[in-house]
């Protein structure tokens, strides 16, 4: 079968045209398609470099299935954001996440810091865990951006979540959204925040003087 694939920004000028039209196999999938077009445009970057995939102007998950005449769109990172999404065991910096989504076209910057807090309901909470499975977290994160552009005119989405044990007063997760204005701003950096505890797998176990409990 075969498929429209349209390029933008570094990818069109990879490819040296805004289209291709490529033969795939029945049953392929974004991920399939990307590696056929890197085996037959070696300057393309290797692995999974595309921040989201759009099929037929929707994002969609990159295995989903590709069918006859489908538009596919892989969005290159934008403002350097795509560095500054994924899991890491290494603490969070405000300063960085703020720094890596300002350009000249910025004017406001909404930043959400989650923070381990020393209860939970009634209970005490001396520490949390967070685990995450990082090969299927990294990619819904990079998604959630991808929809985040895809409603708001946004310049950049930094989200970065820490793994590890962690004490009262540690930061978890940090989510720092620009735009030309506040609006976008703050809309966008909710839906961020919301979106990441709906469908990126990370789970958290609560440890205090009664016990340990995953959730």
């Amino acid at each position: 079968m075969r498929v429209l694939v349209r390029f933008f920004a570094m990818y069109r000028e990879i490819v040296g045209s805004p289209s291709v039209e490529v033969e795939i196999p029945e049953g392929s999938t974004p991920e399939d398609l990307w590696h056929k077009l890197c085996a037959e445009y070696p300057r393309l970057p290797q692995g999974r470099p595309w921040v989201a995939v759009a099929v037929n102007r929707k994002y969609i998950p990159g295995q989903s299935r590709l069918n006859e005449g489908d538009e596919v769109v892989f969005m290159p990172p934008v403002s350097g954001g795509s560095d500054m999404i994924g899991i890491t065991d290494e603490g969070l910096a405000c300063d960085d996440m703020l720094e890596s989504v300002i350009d000249d076209a910025t004017g406001a910057v909404v930043v959400f810091v989650g923070t381990v807090r020393g209860f939970s309901g009634d209970k005490a909470v001396a520490a949390l865990e967070y685990e995450a499975y990082r090969e299927m977290a990294e990619p819904k994160m990079a998604e959630i951006a991808g929809e985040i552009h895809s409603k708001w005119n946004v310049r950049s989405v930094a989200m970065k979540h820490k793994t590890g044990r962690m004490q009262v007063g540690e930061v978890s997760v940090i989510i720092a959204v620009s735009a030309s204005h506040r609006k976008e701003a703050f809309e966008a950096c909710q839906y961020a925040i919301d979106r990441l505890k709906e469908i990126v797998p990370i789970w958290k176990k609560e440890i205090g003087p009664g016990g340990e409990e995953w959730l």
